[in-house]
């Protein structure tokens, strides 16, 4: 499959002019999260270092590396260092910051031995990455990916979903249905899952919003909550669906048409400029006014892109808020010991007169 290249250049040159400008209060920046290396560079590997002064780009990696991180970061300009020793590796990069004065590292993505490592050589400082928040706004590029990933998610449901209704007839298991949507997200395009995926089924698993698949076999009466996603050239997706085995009860019917009209609350919500919190209480003013409150165990969404988790987070207590450009979910759930639970989760980018939802498995009614 062909996408629309990722302008690694454009990114550089916009960080470069920030660093020129003096805003980051540093002349120098060291990238030691992969995430953030990635998303500047282009290199997909496991160990790397970026170094950027004003009008040019480092990247140094180990040799088991080198011929894929010159191919991965040629369109960023970057020069690339490998090195098999890492200590030698290290010293490299140290040296291509010779007369730095202020040398800008991320302390809440750097393990504290290699801050420790860096600081016997380096005069830094602490600055939040610039990377880290321009990572928020997803261009065409990246919705790009992330929307072939939802479509792959939303494919494999379709035929799963067949199965998975069956169950009262023709016995699965929680591990048979995330086998099933594995193999077939990968047969509609995707590189991977995205996640660990979740079945959780019965009156006790699917209580667990972040349920570790077994062997159950599911059983008529089973609420089953579905939570998959795709992943394609790193890029993330996130979709949930609930379900019932067999003929629901009213309770079972009451709780799911509560969480759908929450999960539509929510994203009436979502748009530009919005408190991530007023997105949060959109959703669980729905419970709270219900008497089901004390059944919501988490926030109502976050963030999605290169990391399945990232800002913004939609929450009682966030202070964050939602900009253009945005992809996150919107991921009401209800669950109790003994009944189970019943989660919807649909993925949307923010735009800048609402926003488009990019997953589209249908949510059916229980009755």
């Amino acid at each position: 499959m062909s996408f629309t290249p990722i302008d690694h250049a454009a990114r550089i040159a916009a960080l470069d002019e920030r660093l020129r400008s003096g805003e980051l209060r540093c002349d120098a920046l060291l990238f030691t999260d992969l995430i953030d290396i990635r998303w500047l560079t282009g290199f997909t590997g496991s160990n790397g270092i970026a170094v950027l002064r004003p009008g040019a780009l480092t990247f140094g990696t180990d040799t088991r590396y080198g011929e894929r991180a010159t191919a991965e970061t040629a369109a960023s300009g970057a020069e690339v260092i490998a090195i098999q020793d890492r200590s030698r590796l290290r010293e490299a990069m140290v040296d291509t910051l010779e007369g730095a004065t202020e040398v800008g590292l991320d302390p809440t993505t750097t393990p504290h031995a290699t801050w420790e490592r860096f600081a016997d050589d380096l005069p830094l400082v602490a600055v939040p990455s610039p990377v880290a928040s321009a990572r928020r706004h997803k261009d065409a590029a990246e919705i790009e990916r992330i929307e072939v990933a939802a479509r792959a998610t939303d494919a494999a449901l379709a035929e799963v979903e067949p199965i998975l209704l069956a169950a009262a007839d023709a016995p699965v298991t929680e591990a048979d249905i995330r086998d099933e949507l594995e193999y077939r997200m990968r047969r509609h395009g995707a590189d991977d899952r995205s996640y660990d995926t979740i079945v959780a089924s019965g009156p006790e698993h699917a209580a667990r919003p972040h349920h570790e698949v077994c062997r159950r076999t599911l059983v008529e009466g089973d609420t089953v909550v579905i939570d998959v996603g795709a992943l394609v050239e790193g890029y993330h997706s996130d979709m949930t669906r609930s379900y019932v085995i067999g003929t629901p009860t009213a309770q079972q019917c009451e709780v799911y048409e509560l969480v759908r009209v929450a999960q539509s609350a929510g994203l009436d919500a979502l748009r530009d400029g919005v408190a991530a919190a007023a997105v949060d209480a959109a959703s669980r003013d729905v419970f709270v006014d219900a008497g089901y409150g004390d059944w919501y165990l988490h926030g109502t969404g976050h963030g999605v892109g290169l990391q399945i988790h990232e800002p913004p987070f939609h929450a009682a207590t966030s202070d964050e808020t939602i900009i253009a450009g945005d992809v996150v979910t919107i991921e009401p759930g209800l669950y109790r010991l003994g009944f189970g639970g019943i989660r919807i989760e649909d993925l949307a980018v923010v735009t800048g007169d609402g926003h488009r939802v990019l997953t589209n498995h249908p949510k059916s009614p229980l009755a």
